[in-house]
């Protein structure tokens, strides 16, 4: 059970039309409502603006946030994107577990993946990109595109540690940590 508290059904009507709007009619994840229990932390996380496409294709983007949550062992988060999107970004079974188990050096991964996860690597353990780490990215993509990627990196470590420190359990069919 998490530790804080979810809200539970039936919602009042502003944050009904919010859960249907991000989830699209489906039940809201616990994480949703954990954080719209508390009504400034679920403006604050709703305000990040990051629940949105942006500049980075579906591949990237879910390259970029399944990386980070694995970084972090927040097989919750990992575990909802590769279970929602995982299919449609065209991810394998071998680069699903390569986010998890083997990073830009997997066989797997073209040379702007392995350019995308090792800023990803890079501004998880340091939290910068050092100029060689910025070349190679910025060789594969556009300004835009690269605030797109430091900013999900960012936002999707606050996630890990929201759902890490509240100890959420697990959405029931979402996929888990590959073993070994």
């Amino acid at each position: 059970m998490s530790r804080i508290t979810p809200l539970e059904p039936p919602y009042e009507a502003e944050i009904q039309s919010q859960f249907d709007r991000i989830m699209r009619g489906a039940p809201p994840l616990m994480l949703f409502r954990v954080m719209a229990s508390n009504a400034r932390a679920w403006e604050k996380f709703r305000a990040g603006s990051l629940l949105d496409r942006g500049p980075l294709d579906l591949r990237e983007r879910e390259i970029v946030i399944d990386r980070t949550c694995a970084l972090t062992g927040c097989e919750y988060e990992w575990g909802v994107h590769v279970t929602t999107f995982a299919q449609a970004a065209g991810l394998t079974e071998a680069e699903i577990r390569a986010t998890v188990r083997e990073g830009a050096g997997a066989p797997c991964w073209s040379a702007p993946e392995r350019a995308l996860i090792s800023a990803v690597d890079a501004l998880h353990a340091r939290a910068t990109l050092s100029d060689d780490e910025f070349a190679a990215l910025s060789s594969h993509y556009d300004d835009a595109k690269i605030f797109e990627i430091i900013l999900l990196c960012g936002f999707y470590r606050t996630v890990s540690y929201l759902a890490n420190g509240l100890r959420l359990p697990l959405e029931e069919k979402t996929a888990r940590f590959p073993k070994g």
